[in-house]
């Protein structure tokens, strides 16, 4: 801890909160919370951590404590360690409830007796680090660990003794937060610590059969972001993804690259600025003759505009880099992707981002405690490809005694599906942004407007919702 006691920054009631959830932008996560029962008190806890180069740093993280005369929002109560999802914003903080993850937390979690510590991450927020180790295993899972210390540390002063540890402890996460809740219980229970259960949602946890996907021409939305992060990280905390970011971006984005995220400027400041693009990341001009029908590709056919958006003038990256990793990711291919074959990482990539990327992937463990991985197939910013092969790997490796779940809400109801209501609301709230789109006048059914929204605005709540149904077994 570097500050003791923690910093109390705000206090929602539960009246307060109730109506902050009965606005009408908030009114779907109302559904999926029901009424808060808890006062949140929410505090900034400030620590010490490692960066992706394990040199010291510094981070913060919110502690959302239950409050109040409810049943069940004071004495001894579970934890809920949180992983958030990818931001671009140096100070970002889980204690600003404008934040919809946040707020997520706060209606679903906090507000209903759970005890939330949700570290802003490295590189963000009070943090010393210039940089975000983005997706490195070992640090993020560091940063979670430091961020629960230092919330059990602050606790007993945070809560003047009246809300206290009950030794239940539940990690989720979300999009990035999937990936880093689940390098998290791996660490854990590698260390011998006890996790009750986990949740990951909608994360990229085979990290390396994903990023083969992407220069395979199936390139997500968001790329251009999650790969400038990405990149950057790996080369600051192991100093040999290239020699020179020219050797990797287009010379209008090169110079300054390695510092640019997080940043004080909008996702549509970095567009305008040219600092970066919003959808190319590639050229449309194929780096090699062979490589014509995947740039791009146009199966499958649900997500060939998606894909397509990924090239075209302005792109990030240098076609003779998206050359060699082709060239690499062939020479040694994935055993999940194009083609699944073991299912496991390639065992000598020699690029060495894909050296970087195999490092980082999460398909070498099993579970011991409960888990239940949530999110949509057809989502076009993190690949189902990461659950399924996760779930894969698992059914081969995993003892029959693991509880291991995936929940995918695109699947159909099945009889006693504990989950019926969660599908049913999912597809009725793609219908309603579909609706709505064609009002605005969208010519193609509303199909583009779901796209857009499915990954953070669609699946999330359904996740969270899940995770609190799971949790609430144990």
């Amino acid at each position: 801890m570097l500050q003791s006691p923690a910093q109390l920054v705000s206090t929602m009631t539960a009246p307060s909160l109730l109506v902050e959830l009965n606005l009408a932008a908030n009114q779907p996560l109302l559904a999926l919370s029901g009424a808060p029962v808890c006062d949140v008190l929410i505090y900034r806890i400030q620590f010490q951590t490692v960066g992706g180069a394990n040199e010291p740093t510094t981070a913060s993280g919110a502690l959302m404590v239950p409050s109040g005369f409810g049943s069940g929002c004071t004495g001894a109560r579970p934890i809920l360690l949180y992983a958030h999802g990818t931001s671009t914003d140096r100070s970002f903080t889980m204690t600003d409830l404008g934040n919809a993850e946040a707020l997520a937390l706060a209606a679903l979690f906090a507000s209903q007796g759970y005890i939330v510590v949700a570290p802003n991450y490295a590189g963000y927020d009070t943090s010393t680090l210039a940089y975000h180790p983005y997706l490195i295993a070992e640090q993020q899972s560091k940063d979670m660990s430091d961020a629960l210390k230092a919330a059990r540390t602050a606790l007993p002063l945070a809560s003047a003794t009246l809300t206290s540890d009950n030794g239940q402890l539940f990690v989720a996460g979300y999009s990035q937060g999937g990936y880093v809740a689940m390098a998290t219980q791996r660490a854990m229970e590698a260390a011998g610590m006890t996790v009750t259960a986990a949740s990951p949602m909608s994360g990229p946890y085979a990290l390396a059969a994903f990023a083969d996907a992407v220069f395979y021409g199936e390139v997500n939305g968001g790329a251009p972001i999650s790969t400038t992060l990405l990149l950057t990280a790996y080369q600051a905390a192991y100093g040999n993804i290239y020699a020179s970011p020219g050797n990797v971006f287009e010379p209008r984005y090169a110079a300054g690259i390695g510092s640019l995220l997080p940043t004080g400027l909008t996702r549509s400041e970095l567009y305008a600025q040219g600092l970066l693009p919003q959808y190319a990341l590639f050229s449309a001009t194929p780096p090699a003759a062979q490589y014509a029908d995947i740039t791009p590709p146009m199966t499958p056919a649900n997500l060939a505009e998606v894909f397509a958006a990924g090239f075209g003038a302005g792109n990030l990256i240098l076609n003779s880099y998206r050359l060699s990793y082709l060239t690499d990711a062939q020479a040694n291919p994935d055993g999940g992707f194009p083609t699944v074959t073991t299912g496991l990482t390639a065992p000598s990539p020699q690029l060495p981002w894909r050296q970087a990327l195999q490092r980082n992937d999460l398909r070498n463990w099993v579970p011991v405690a409960p888990v239940q991985l949530c999110g949509g197939d057809v989502d076009p910013v993190v690949f189902w490809l990461n659950t399924q092969l996760l779930q894969d790997y698992w059914a081969g490796h995993a003892p029959a005694s693991a509880s291991i779940g995936v929940l995918d809400l695109e699947a159909p109801v099945s009889t006693s599906d504990a989950y019926t209501d969660l599908k049913q609301g999912f597809q009725a709230a793609k219908t309603l942004v579909a609706a709505d789109a064609v009002l605005q006048g969208a010519t193609d059914g509303g199909i583009a407007a779901v796209a857009e929204a499915y990954h953070a605005t669609l699946v999330a709540p359904f996740c969270f919702a899940a995770a609190k149904t799971f949790f609430s077994r144990y």
